[in-house]
């Protein structure tokens, strides 16, 4: 099994794409042209980040290990964020894919109260090659049974867990969206309500969830308000193919504590 660092060595490269900044609603913002350069110094001892933004360097970074807040898949996935929601303070996470020559992106964010104030969506590709996306994800795109396996990683670094999963999504007469999800020998079912690009899962007026679908293939799953004392999970999706789709999911227990990140590769059966 291939360390941490060596995970991270997967998205070594110069990546170019955007930055776009959507509300929880799903409004374009905007749209800022971006290019990342992951760079290996010293024999891939350490790495270079140099990130330009509209033209300039906002950012440069150098790394020779990895923090808590980090976790990577084998094939260079990785999710980033704050590892404890604490009260009265913002609350975020990244969730990124890494596939050929493409990588997306998704950054949630939420506010000092815990509502989700506002999503970023950055979609990139090596430079030198094709930069070609999926179409915006539609409802249309979800329908039907999906069959896969995740895998899960875990912040104390134990061994993963990997284990088969089925997801069947359909809808009812009354025009709800039922979504039956398994994990292993573990079934939930929920509703929820189709409004446009957002899938609003409000059988709990208390812990609402939002799916949110958004260009390339992509969709945001966010609880509207995160709380204490609660579990809580951040998700993003990625439709790579129109048979095939990629899941991550960070998840955090009651106390609030960021505990593990899983990857779901899922197809169309």
């Amino acid at each position: 099994m291939k360390s941490q660092w060596e995970c991270f060595l997967q998205n070594l490269g110069v990546w170019e794409g955007s930055f776009t900044n959507f509300s929880p609603q799903g409004t374009l913002l905007n749209d800022t042209p971006s290019r990342l350069s992951l760079e290996g110094l010293n024999n891939n001892q350490t790495v270079r980040l140099t990130l330009c933004r509209s033209g300039r360097d906002d950012l440069v970074k150098e790394y020779s290990s990895l923090g808590q807040s980090v976790l990577f898949f084998e094939k260079g996935s990785f999710s980033e964020g704050l590892i404890q929601l604490g009260p009265f303070s913002e609350f975020g996470a990244e969730l990124a894919f890494v596939h050929e020559n493409r990588c997306l992106r998704l950054v949630q964010l939420f506010d000092k109260t815990g509502q989700l104030n506002e999503l970023v969506l950055i979609r990139e590709h090596l430079a030198g090659t094709p930069a070609a996306e999926r179409p915006p994800l539609q409802i249309d795109d979800l329908w039907g049974e999906w069959q896969g396996q995740a895998v899960t990683i875990y912040r104390d670094l134990r061994s993963p867990d990997i284990y088969s999963t089925t997801l069947k999504i359909q809808l009812e007469d009354t025009g709800r969206l039922i979504q039956s999800t398994s994990f292993g020998d573990r079934t939930i079912t929920s509703t929820a309500t189709i409004k446009g690009s957002i899938v609003l899962f409000d059988q709990d007026p208390q812990k609402q969830v939002q799916v949110l679908l958004l260009p390339d293939g992509a969709s945001a799953t966010s609880p509207l308000k995160v709380q204490l004392r609660q579990p809580l999970f951040l998700e993003a999706g990625w439709l790579i193919q129109p048979n095939r789709r990629q899941r991550m999911i960070r998840s955090y227990n009651e106390k609030g504590e960021w505990v593990s990140l899983t990857l779901v590769t899922e197809e169309k059966v």
